[in-house]
């Protein structure tokens, strides 16, 4: 960097932190680069009747795809025009040794400020399939997200037939206010925040809303072949089912890795969540119309969006037949579980299995060095003084906590790491491997209530095998959650209801082929035990991925050491990385 360490640290700590197209260059390696520019920009966007100024990359929305190839290096400049502070998350890329990418505000880097840029430059490693891009800071993720899809290495194919065509379909949530204005809101009483007004199918909410008729997604396909639908849940705060009328879907792929494929009418996706899915048209047009519908699965106490987004699965009709038979066709619709339909939601994802073979291997750690028990759900934080609050209670607000409730820092973690002279006035080492006051998590809920709260992490030796097992509480009601690791992927060796039984429960754990995910559900009053092996140097977070519970404090971090040899140390910063 241009100046010395001693120096750049002190302009972190001093100022504090706050909440395209590409082109191809042949490089020495396997994969080439490419290079994008994303300009983060205002946009007017009307949904619903309502227009508002939005934030964007180069003004689409949802943001343009990213298209890569296993072994690839991504070179993306991101340049920022609005007010707001931004940085860039590249959900599920594993980050090898480029942690300074990865992206979420003062964990791996300080927010990228107005006027100014950082280009983010990763190296696709041992990955394929469909990940995503989005804003990682306050609740910007609402209208910055985009597709990252990352195709096999050349003259490789996919271990399941080749699609004829392939689609993504993100999943989002709509506000008619300003989602910024949502959260800082709920922030300010401890309130819950005002829910969304739609869900949206690339970026349209479909026709089950009102004043919405033109703004209906559309896939069109042909008679007798086979479509590959990359589906992305980027909503902020719903795990949402999704289903066509009329037709099945064989799953492929969980967040890019390859999966033992299955059947299903109805699919269950998280926030953070990818699925690759086939879908098979009928060998003949059918005289009509299907179609495609998502609306959320919710098991928590509070409010949320129970409304439908819908689109249109339309086969494409041959020339000579009349355009007055396209609008009799009967419109199909499917059928979907109840919302709460927790044991549906079970079954679907046990049936996730990881291919486990010679090319596709699931190295699952079999032996353990470090296990942790993290408790995950809400609890409370006190009012402040003279003030009444809108939480359970007038004198609390909402908190939520994995053993202990996460204090974003006001500089980024992962400087304060590697000039770790600083890190003791940034952070503490000493987060609660299990929970400080043991109860019986899915039972009676305690009296007591309130969080702890601090910004304590874990830090543990390179290439420690690790288990977490994650455990849902009753404390302010059972309730689903959608766990996203950083900087690595897991496997789901084990999960179950009630309380997690160390006893009983780990003989019955996959060691064999568990899915191997970068998001899991934490089941609504049960548990989800996971293992990865700590092979990558830096801090990574470990969070919610309902934007509601991650800024109220469900989250902590890891550091993961440097190993021994050159190639298993963390690099230095990047001389453009964003100071706070």
């Amino acid at each position: 960097m241009g100046a010395s360490p001693e120096i750049v640290m002190i302009l972190f700590v001093a100022v504090g932190c706050f909440m395209a197209y590409p082109e191809a260059v042949t490089a020495k390696h396997t994969g080439i680069t490419r290079h994008y520019t994303f300009n983060i920009k205002l946009k007017n966007i009307t949904r619903l009747c309502h227009t508002k100024s939005i934030v964007t990359v180069n003004g689409k929305f949802p943001g343009p795809r990213v298209i890569t190839r296993e072994g690839d290096r991504l070179v993306v400049k991101v340049v920022n025009h609005v007010p707001n502070n931004i940085s860039i998350h590249w959900h599920g890329v594993r980050q090898l040794r480029s942690g300074w990418a990865d992206g979420p505000s003062c964990i791996t880097q300080c927010p990228i400020q107005t006027g100014h840029s950082y280009v983010y430059n990763f190296t696709i490693t041992g990955q394929r399939g469909t990940l995503f891009w989005h804003a990682h800071i306050s609740w910007l993720r609402a209208t910055v997200y985009g597709p990252l899809i990352i195709l096999p290495r050349r003259n490789e194919s996919y271990p399941f037939v080749k699609p004829y065509k392939e689609v993504p379909i993100l999943f989002g949530e709509w506000f008619n206010a300003d989602p910024e204005a949502v959260i800082n809101q709920s922030l300010q009483t401890g309130g819950g925040p005002n829910v969304s007004d739609a869900y949206t199918f690339n970026g349209l909410p479909g026709p089950l809303y009102n004043c919405s008729a033109k703004d209906i997604y559309k896939l069109k396909v042909k008679p007798g072949k086979t479509y590959l639908l990359r589906l992305i849940n980027a909503a902020l705060n719903d795990e949402l089912f999704f289903s066509i009328a009329d037709h099945s879907l064989t799953m492929v792929e969980a967040d890019a890795v390859y999966v033992k494929p299955f059947e299903t009418n109805v699919l269950m996706i998280t926030p953070g969540q990818t699925t690759n899915v086939l879908l098979k048209t009928k060998s003949k047009a059918p005289n009509a119309t299907f179609l495609m519908l998502a609306r959320p699965y919710a098991t928590g106490m509070g409010t949320f969006d129970n409304t439908t987004v819908a689109g249109i699965l339309e086969y494409e009709i041959p020339t000579e037949t009349p355009s007055t038979s396209l609008k009799n066709r009967p419109l199909l619709k499917p059928g979907l579980p109840a919302i709460n339909a927790t044991n549906f939601v079970a079954n679907f994802t046990s049936k996730f299995r990881s291919l486990a073979t010679a090319k596709f291997p699931a190295n699952v750690p079999q032996k353990v060095d470090k296990k942790f028990f993290f408790t995950v759900g809400l609890g409370t934080k006190p009012c402040p003084k003279n003030q009444t609050c809108q939480g359970p209670t007038n004198s609390t607000k909402f908190a939520a906590s994995m053993n202990i409730s996460f204090a974003l820092p006001r500089t980024a973690l992962l400087q304060s790491h590697f000039f770790s002279q600083y890190s003791k006035r940034v952070y503490t080492t000493d987060f609660p491997a299990f929970p400080q006051i043991p109860f019986n998590y899915t039972g009676t809920p305690p009296n007591n209530t309130l969080v702890n709260n601090g910004t304590k992490l874990v830090a543990i030796p390179f290439n420690t095998s690790v288990e977490v097992v994650l455990q849902d509480t009753s404390i302010l009601g059972a309730e689903s959650h959608p766990l996203h690791l950083h900087g690595y992927n897991f496997y789901v060796v084990g999960q179950g209801f009630g309380n997690f039984d160390p006893k009983n429960d780990p003989p019955k754990f996959n060691l064999v082929d568990p899915v191997e995910r970068n998001t899991v559900g934490v089941p609504s009053g049960g548990w989800v035990a996971i293992r990865f092996q700590a092979d990558n140097p830096g801090v990574w977070l470990m969070h919610c991925h309902f934007d509601v519970h991650q800024s109220w404090g469900l989250g902590m971090a890891w550091i993961v050491l440097d190993g021994e040899f050159p190639n298993q140390k963390l690099p230095p910063p990047p001389s453009d990385l964003p100071m706070c």
